[in-house]
């Protein structure tokens, strides 16, 4: 499962890349393509670098001491052993919603943080598993991948901008005379933008598969994080946060989607795989 998950990350970071490159190409100007991409490149590196300071701020999370909270700190210390990672630092956030992310450039510079609500929802296995999973991100480098995702993704975007106020003010050249010309431009201005978010979200989901495995694994069983998944999804079914700019561009880091369930085809559109498919996953794991 570990395995698969892998190549299906490289296949479409390599797809990204490939619809990159077609981009650059179509425009027949690498020069502006070049300057996108230094300008996203340095946007999301500082995304990457203090990517921890800034959503723990959001969130106004609260680093604590094994003082503060005894059996939070030693379940992450006992899973950071068996992973054979640093300790990293653990914060609580202020919030009876249900949820947990990690966070953190490495794994020197990780910090795994569990909401107050989670922390008094799950038994000591269930928060167990939701530590072991977070872990795996860290150990998995997800930020470092999600991150290279972003800033592909996020060049496209910012091409296929450029490319919208172009045809706004006639920037088109000849293409507009050449049929074929006028819908490869079309495509670039319109459609290649939502495939890159497709994709950049495909490859969130895969990472979520891989986290769940990995930190089954860790701990040695998949039961503890299945369990654990099962009353994330009816409590957060029941409580979910209110989308705003702040949860919508961290939804990702999060173990359960904070929104709730969404079917049909908005499910193209989730950071998040299928609960269900999640929890038959870890629960068909044997050890």
């Amino acid at each position: 499962m570990s395995i698969g998950n892998q190549l299906r990350t490289v296949a479409l970071l390599g797809l990204l890349t490939g619809l990159l490159l077609w981009v650059g190409n179509l425009i027949g100007g690498m020069q502006g393509l070049t300057i996108a991409l230094i300008f996203s490149v340095l946007m999301n590196f500082g995304a990457y670098w203090w990517s921890d300071k800034v959503v723990l701020k959001m969130y106004r999370a609260k680093l604590i001491t094994e003082t503060d909270n005894p059996r939070l700190y030693k379940l992450v210390r006992e899973v950071s052993q068996l992973a054979r990672i640093p300790m990293p630092k653990v914060y609580v956030l202020p919030t009876q919603h249900s949820n947990a992310f990690a966070t953190g450039r490495n794994q020197k510079h990780a910090a795994v943080a569990f909401s107050e609500g989670i922390i008094a929802l799950l038994n000591d296995s269930e928060l167990k598993g939701v530590a072991a999973h977070e872990l795996a991100h860290v150990k998995n480098k997800d930020i470092l991948i999600s991150s290279i995702a972003a800033t592909i993704a996020g060049v496209i975007s910012y091409v296929a901008m450029m490319a919208r106020w172009a045809a706004i003010f006639g920037g088109m050249g000849g293409r507009d005379r050449d049929g074929g010309s006028a819908m490869e431009f079309l495509v670039l201005a319109i459609l290649t933008p939502i495939l890159a978010t497709l994709i950049q979200l495909a490859i969130s989901r895969s990472r979520e598969f891989l986290a769940d495995s990995t930190g089954a694994k860790f701990v040695h069983s998949g039961l503890g994080l299945a369990s654990a998944l099962e009353k994330l999804d009816h409590d957060n079914a029941r409580k979910p946060l209110k989308p705003s700019s702040v949860s919508e561009t961290t939804a990702h880091m999060f173990i359960s989607n904070p929104f709730g369930k969404r079917g049909g085809i908005v499910k193209l559109f989730s950071t998040h795989p299928p609960m269900k498919e999640r929890i038959k996953r870890l629960r068909s794991m044997g050890f």
